[in-house]
């Protein structure tokens, strides 16, 4: 017990409460740069398909931008990634090739076979690609203990 009756907090208890803060800061960050990021990109997307551009050609054009974007935002901003730069942009590269195929499903499955408007598939499909690669960046991508 401490002097004011409380139990004193252990070494765990403060360790779990740091990742908590730590994993809060990284959602924060994340989803500041994905909001900026994405909105900008989905402003685009709904340019370059009302002037006529297929809307999975669109998207394939804007996920590469937003990959580079996002490599260098994240690794720098969400995670303070100290490892080497080379490994992490490779499983960036692999975590971002399974969300492209994520998002090009969507649009396939629900807009090219089901016939729901793209707009609002590109919409939705935003938001499920960006919790994927949020959990991706986490345990794979930015992990310093595969850099060594």
């Amino acid at each position: 017990m401490s002097m004011d009756g409380r139990p004193k907090e252990s070494s765990s208890d403060r360790q779990a409460g740091y990742v908590r803060a730590q994993l809060f800061r990284q959602l924060l960050v994340y989803g500041g740069i994905g909001l900026i990021s994405n909105g900008a990109g989905y402003l685009v997307y709904l340019g370059l398909t009302g002037m006529g551009a297929p809307p999975k050609l669109a998207m394939s054009c804007l996920y590469g931008v937003g990959v580079l974007i996002g490599f260098f935002g994240n690794r720098t901003l969400t995670f303070s990634h100290q490892g080497r730069m080379g490994h992490a942009a490779w499983r960036f590269f692999v975590a971002h090739l399974g969300g492209y195929l994520i998002n090009l499903s969507l649009l396939l499955c629900f807009s090219d076979w089901m016939g729901y408007p793209h707009q609002w598939v590109q919409a939705i499909a935003i938001f499920i690609v960006a919790a994927y690669l949020f959990v991706a960046m986490r345990v794979f991508v930015f992990r310093t203990r595969y850099d060594r």
